[in-house]
């Protein structure tokens, strides 16, 4: 059984794709990719369809992680569907929850800075009306963020990842 994971956001083209991309990178370096798979979305449909901004993904490229994937919007089959769900901010996490009108997955949604192991951040703040230093730090902070959620996942599940 694989253990499914999204990512959640606003637009879907900077921070959720970077948690994605930035876990995948992980899984695969841990030797987890049949174990463990992930996917992205945002609550709003403002770029369905749209690549990763180029500004996330050129803060990504400086630490090795190449951003792919597709601009969607979440739907409420993807709360059905993916074993834990991940928000970005706490408006993400009500939008989400929003969708949940009977309250069946609110055990699934998380803020992604709740398994950061050394920072200290509880919300991935939005870069997108900033400089380049706030993708920087949205890097920065979703590699702390998704070492932590590995780790969590590694441990719940019982997976042994190769060192």
């Amino acid at each position: 059984m694989t253990y499914k994971l999204l990512f959640v956001c606003l637009g879907n083209i900077c921070r959720s794709p970077s948690a994605e991309n930035i876990m995948n990178h992980l899984i695969k370096e841990s030797g987890l990719e049949d174990k463990i798979t992930c996917d992205s979305a945002g609550t709003s449909g403002y770029h369905i369809g749209a690549s990763p901004d180029r500004r996330m993904s050129a803060a990504a490229s400086k630490r090795g992680i190449k951003l792919e994937g597709k601009s969607r919007k979440l739907t409420p089959l993807d709360l059905q569907q993916f074993d834990l769900i991940l928000a970005m901010d706490r408006e993400n996490y009500q939008d989400i929850l929003y969708l949940d009108r009977e309250g069946k997955y609110e055990d699934k949604v998380r803020l992604m800075c709740s398994f950061g192991n050394h920072k200290t951040d509880q919300e991935v703040p939005d870069p997108y009306y900033g400089g380049q230093d706030g993708f920087d730090y949205v890097i920065d902070l979703l590699s702390d963020a998704c070492a932590g959620l590995l780790d969590y996942i590694v441990t719940s599940q019982g997976y042994q990842a190769k060192t």
